[in-house]
């Protein structure tokens, strides 16, 4: 561990009381819709009142839940944990819905895998937090229903469906590298939560899954598509996230497939080509060469940027951490809240706060000293 400078206690109070002062509040006020018992899906960034849903997304609620019971504020997240039964869970087919509209009753049908990580994800966390047993019934139901029914087939074993139809009878789209990092994460924090071993076969079979699917050679990057698939791109934002889940997460599995020394690779990269050395802004997106694709800077982008420095095996590069977090400090962060989007400039290219940021804003800090 490096040695923590008053420089670098300094400015990781100033983000934790923003966090806890500014963000967090948001939505158990104007950000919460008490009828329902939802988060709304985004408020606005002059006044932070919640913009008009069209829909509610099970995605958000479980990222909503997982804010709350990381803070222990547990009887916030024990409503959050009713209502997405309440609302999302398909007691007729299995699963859970992808969104439902503004009245609560189910909209988008299909079953999304990038949401179901997400409930084994904040299940995990609510358990671990409040001892539900009822949550880590959830966790493992859903964790079973992933393996049964995302999977591509025996001759990819690992491999992972992004979206299924209702009935879960055909796959609306083939693997996507997103909802399997996700899903690795998810894998994490239930064989944290529960001990149960078979979680550690589950990262093995994903891990071997990523390795042989996702991991660009050249660059040692994990794409968003399967390698040699037209069109494909690069995302640093999610090089960094992965670095922080291997080498943070330090399960055997990641070592065994290949990708310690792969997202070494991939941090130096997405470094190197994604970062803006005068801003400390991560761009969206570059190509297999390192050109940049869309520039735009989206925030969870940087707090990923911030885990990863924080969590790095070089001391050198994690000493950059204090710089980086306050320059993150004075172009991301404003009196009411954040901004989601930037463009290089500095200029705001989205102005709502989402109810999902606050999943990426809470876990960069907790990794902060």
């Amino acid at each position: 561990m490096r040695d923590i400078s008053d420089a670098s206690l300094a400015v990781s109070v100033l983000l934790k009381r923003h966090y806890a002062e500014r963000i967090f509040p948001i939505w158990r006020g104007p950000g919460f819709n008490q009828k329902l018992g939802l988060a709304f899906e985004a408020v606005s960034s002059d006044t932070c009142k919640p913009l008009p849903p069209s829909r509610y997304r099970a995605m958000a609620c479980a990222r909503q839940l997982f804010v709350f019971s990381l803070a222990g504020q547990l009887d916030h997240a024990a409503v959050l944990f009713a209502s997405l039964q309440r609302y999302f869970l398909d007691r007729q087919h299995g699963g859970w819905y992808f969104s439902v509209d503004a009245a609560g009753m189910p909209k988008e049908r299909q079953k999304d895998l990038y949401t179901h990580a997400f409930i084994v994800f904040a299940a995990a966390e609510y358990a671990r937090a409040s001892g539900s047993v009822e949550a880590l019934e959830v966790m493992n139901r859903t964790a079973a229903l992933i393996e049964e029914q995302f999977g591509v087939g025996e001759q990819a074993p690992g491999l992972m469906n992004a979206v299924m139809s209702e009935k879960f009878s055909a796959a609306r789209e083939g693997p996507l590298q997103n909802p399997m990092m996700h899903l690795a994460e998810a894998w994490l924090a239930a064989r944290s939560a529960s001990g149960d071993t078979v979680y550690d076969a589950r990262l093995t079979s994903l891990a071997q899954a990523i390795a042989g699917t996702f991991v660009h050679a050249p660059t040692g990057c994990i794409a968003e598509l399967p390698v040699g698939r037209p069109g494909n791109w690069l995302e640093p934002g999610h090089q960094f996230e992965w670095y922080f889940l291997i080498f943070g997460g330090q399960h055997p599995a990641f070592e065994a497939a290949g990708l310690c020394a792969s997202l070494s690779s991939a941090f130096e990269f997405a470094r190197r080509h994604g970062v803006n050395p005068e801003t400390g802004g991560v761009c969206a997106t570059v190509d297999e060469q390192g050109t940049i694709i869309d520039a735009t800077q989206r925030i969870w982008a940087q707090t990923e940027y911030l885990r990863a420095l924080a969590t790095h095996v070089d001391g050198a590069v994690r000493s950059s951490l204090d710089g980086e977090a306050d320059r993150f400090r004075s172009r991301f962060l404003h009196e009411r809240g954040w901004y989601e989007c930037l463009a290089p400039d500095g200029s705001v290219t989205r102005a709502d706060m989402p109810s999902t940021t606050p999943y990426h804003l809470a876990t960069a800090f907790s990794v902060l000293p």
